[in-house]
Formats: C-alpha cells, structure tokens, sequence
C-alpha cells in the first residue's frame, strides 16, 4: 500500500481543519455567549471580544447579546454549507483505507466515531438553523435577511434544546478523536495523524 493511498485528498485536509477548528471555537462561542446579559446598553459598533484586534461597524445599536448571537448564528449558517460540501465530497470521494496496524477495535472505534462526527456536524448547524427559523427574528446573514421568523415559541424551545444536546455530544465525540489522534502521533508513533496534513 503506498502512501499516496492511505491520505486524504487537498481537499478534504482542508475542510477537516477548517470545519474541525470552526466547529470548536463555536461551541465555546455559544457557551460564552450564553451569559451575556439580556439587558445591556446598545452600541452601534463593537470590538470582537474585546480582544483589540477588530472593530465591527453596524446600521443600528444593537444590545451585545443580539449581536454575539446574530454573529453566532451567520458563522454556523456558513459552516452549514461547508458541512453539505464536505458530505457531498465524501460521497463522492472514497476515503482512504485504515492503516493495516490498526488493531480490530481501534478500526471499530474509529468507524463509530466519524460516522458521529459527519452526524454530528449536520445535526449541530442544521438544528440552529431551525431555532432561529422558528424564532420571531429569522435568519440574517451577517446583516443580509435570508428567512423570516415563524415565531413559534413551543418549536423553537424544542431546537434549542437538541442544540444545545447536540453540542454537549459533539464536544465529547472531539475529545474522543483528538485524544484518538494524539495515542496515534505520541505512543504508537504511526502515520495517522499525516493522513491529515498538508504534505
């Protein structure tokens, strides 16, 4: 087998990482957000997190939580259609095969864990996608009106709660395949992680 047949395409390393790492930073961008206060002054600019390094400039005061979770919200919308590519790659792009020194349950695990993932991946977006549909707002897209709201309070409670679940099971399923990654890299010292590098 050579090597060329156990790695992954440009394309596909490029989404993992991609998706992978705006994955991450969301789930704690809505942990975070979560917090922020229901009644607080409005402003018409705002300093991302306050970290000195942007200044976003908007066409009306808004309150910081509406504009963390409207910011929120527009980033999971683009990671929607990310998500759809990197299905529609895979389906049409055989993966590559497991490296022969894995052992049968590390084959297993790895199989269940990516099947979560790719589940996952669609659920988490797709499922804020709906509670944002069915709130009395809808959905804008940093700043451009996609869809309107359906304002139904009882079916928007219910997505926010598979959002939130959803969240809680994909951070567990990542600290299950970084933890995985890092055995392969730090103690059995094969060629897993390289399958997912630019090289």
């Amino acid at each position: 087998m050579s090597v060329t047949d156990t790695r992954y395409t440009r394309t596909a390393v490029i989404l993992h990482w991609l998706i992978g790492l705006g994955l991450i930073a969301m789930l704690f961008f809505g942990w975070w957000m979560a917090e922020l206060p229901k009644e607080a002054p409005k402003a018409v600019s705002y300093d991302l997190f306050n970290w000195g390094l942007y200044t976003v400039q908007l066409s009306e005061a808004v309150s910081p939580r509406t504009f963390y979770f409207n910011l929120h919200k527009s980033i999971g919308f683009t990671l929607l259609f990310l998500v759809a590519f990197r299905v529609l790659w895979r389906i049409l792009h055989h993966p590559p095969a497991l490296l022969p020194t894995l052992k049968p349950w590390e084959r297993k695990l790895a199989t269940a864990t990516h099947h979560l993932l790719y589940l996952l991946m669609v659920l988490l977006p797709a499922s804020g996608l709906l509670q944002t549909l069915y709130s009395k707002w809808g959905l804008s897209w940093f700043g451009i009106k996609v869809l309107p709201g359906l304002d139904n309070a009882n079916i928007r409670e219910i997505f926010h709660e598979l959002h939130e679940w959803f969240g809680i099971i994909l951070a567990a399923i990542i600290v299950i395949h970084v933890a995985g990654a890092l055995k392969h890299r730090f103690i059995d010292k094969d060629a897993t992680m390289s399958r997912m590098t630019l090289q």
